[in-house]
């Protein structure tokens, strides 16, 4: 029972950490418009810009909470 409760507590910090972390990196971009297309862009969401190519939403094995959408882009390629 006492190894249960530790692993239930450890999985909710986890849990509670990386919630608060996906949050806190997260950017809004106002939608604008593209002079050299004229096309609009829509506002959206993205990761807030740092060195790492792991924790951004088109990454593979990352999602886009926002739209649901799995990551396709293999983090070593660039």
């Amino acid at each position: 029972m006492k190894k249960l409760l530790i692993l239930l507590g450890a999985l909710l910090s986890s849990f509670l950490i990386f919630s608060i972390s996906a949050e806190a990196s997260t950017v809004r971009v106002k939608g604008y418009y593209k002079p050299s297309t004229g096309t609009y862009v829509a506002p959206h969401y993205k990761t807030s810009p740092n060195r790492s190519r792991l924790d951004n939403y088109s990454t593979k094995r990352n999602y886009n909470p926002y739209s649901g959408k799995r990551g396709t882009v293999s983090p070593y390629k660039w």
